[in-house]
């Protein structure tokens, strides 16, 4: 192969969609290989050739993006692409600057990317990791179930365990267990099956795009991350974050969301200030004039508020919303606090494995524990961590029951949120409005 050099910069996830939609088949380039970064053990894998297409026989590596600056120089790399999400834009900066110092043109690849659907599409996305994309995305689900119409969601793809074409279809908790699923990936599929709801996923979204579109009346695309929609929307929805005001204009591509969408939820009104929602308001007002405003909170859903009250409680809460998502704590927290447990019961001590390197990592976060499941040694360590530690009960704040995958040997409640409306625009109304007008 002669063509262009390209190098994509990815986290298992945007890369691998971007190489399909842009690059495989064309021989005026040559992917020369992919750089992993955020997710732990993705890299050293072989992006397979029933993937990469006929240019590529023997498939394409994927390597540490701490080697970027020897891939560019070695393999004479003339452009990277910037493929991943939840970055802020210096760090954006930072990686471009790496590049083009190491000789190559670096690119964001956006709109072009988007696959067109013979189905409607509304596209759920956010500023930043934990803002409540998850709760309204099944409040979309309901608005459409109301309207008689048969929702099919399609999942930002995570194939942290499994590289392969094959399309992951999921309409029961049990096809979640024989799956043997990463719990990052049960955190995204489970609570749509519990509501009935039939949830695709895979690497290569154009065929699942079309597999999906056979059985849906109109497609849901639940992002991941803050990533852009994968699926061209016909609505777009964006949520941002009123505990962090400003991070709308400091995140890539939460940014982009922020200044394409049809509507905006700003969404943990209840718990922000005013002043914070209200600078969300400006900044809408200022960069997406167009865009509809719906106020909307985050009120936290118990299983059995006894297990908290005068409890020394374990708080487990959504992995990735710590992790790269920047949150210190998340609904479990919130939970203890409001159901007046007596000691939140700080994990460090007991962490062992790859846990107890997560708390190094992300310091910022606070007396509860990660839900971090990307590989099957992970998950033991989590479980591990979760038994030996010193408390009478244990709150579950994440979206899939970690009791179905791990051995939890202490009392246990599950927690969790559900968005609601809060002012008098209501993301209903919104939903509504634009079925009428199909």
């Amino acid at each position: 192969m002669s063509g262009e050099k390209i190098l994509i910069l990815g986290a298992a996830g945007r890369d691998f969609h971007d190489f399909n939609v842009v690059f495989r088949n064309d021989p005026r380039y040559e992917v020369v290989g992919f750089t992993a970064a955020q997710i732990p053990h993705i890299e050293s894998r072989v992006y397979p050739p029933e993937l990469s297409g006929h240019l590529y026989p023997e498939g394409i590596p994927i390597y540490p993006e701490s080697e970027l600056e020897q891939l560019i120089i070695e393999r004479d790399v003339d452009r990277c692409i910037l493929a991943y999400s939840d970055l802020s834009h210096q760090d954006v900066m930072d990686i471009a600057a790496r590049v083009l110092a190491s000789g190559a043109d670096f690119e964001l690849l956006g709109m072009r990317t988007m696959l067109p659907s013979c189905k409607p599409v509304i596209a759920v996305c956010a500023v930043r990791t934990g803002s409540g994309k998850s709760q309204t995305s099944r409040y979309v689900v309901r608005v459409l179930k109301s309207a008689g119409l048969k929702p099919v969601v399609i999942r930002h793809p995570m194939p942290y365990r499994d590289l392969d074409g094959a399309i992951q279809r999921f309409s029961t908790l049990s096809d979640l267990d024989a799956a043997k699923l990463t719990i990052e990936e049960r955190e995204e599929y489970e609570a749509h099956i519990k509501m009935g709801t039939v949830v695709y996923a895979g690497v290569d979204c154009e065929t699942v795009l079309k597999k999906a579109e056979e059985e849906a009346d109109i497609i849901v695309w639940d992002g991941g991350n803050n990533d852009l929609p994968f699926i061209k929307p016909d609505l777009w929805i964006t949520v941002a974050d009123a505990m962090r005001p400003g991070h709308e204009l400091m995140y890539y591509p939460g940014s982009v969301n922020f200044r394409c969408a049809d509507v905006i939820v700003i969404n943990k009104t209840g718990t922000a200030s005013a002043n914070a929602v209200a600078s969300i308001e400006e900044n809408v007002a200022r960069l997406n004039p167009k865009a509809r405003v719906v106020r909307a909170d985050s009120t936290i859903k118990i299983e059995n508020a006894d297990l908290i009250r005068g409890k020394r409680v374990l708080v487990i809460e959504d992995g990735p919303t710590l992790t790269h998502g920047g949150m210190p704590f998340g609904a479990g927290r919130i939970a203890a606090e409001m159901y007046g447990a007596s000691e939140i019961v700080n994990p460090r001590p007991f962490a062992v494995g790859s846990i107890r390197d997560v708390f190094a990592m992300y310091k910022h976060i606070a007396d509860v524990l990660p839900a971090i499941g990307y590989y099957p040694e992970q998950i033991k360590d989590l479980e591990e961590s979760i038994n030996s530690c010193d408390c009478e009960s244990v709150i579950i704040a994440t979206p899939a029951d970690l009791r179905r995958i791990i051995d939890i040997k202490k009392p246990s409640t599950s927690v969790g949120y559900e968005l609601k409306d809060v002012g008098e625009e209501r993301l209903e109304d919104a939903i509504r409005e634009y079925l009428n007008a199909l």
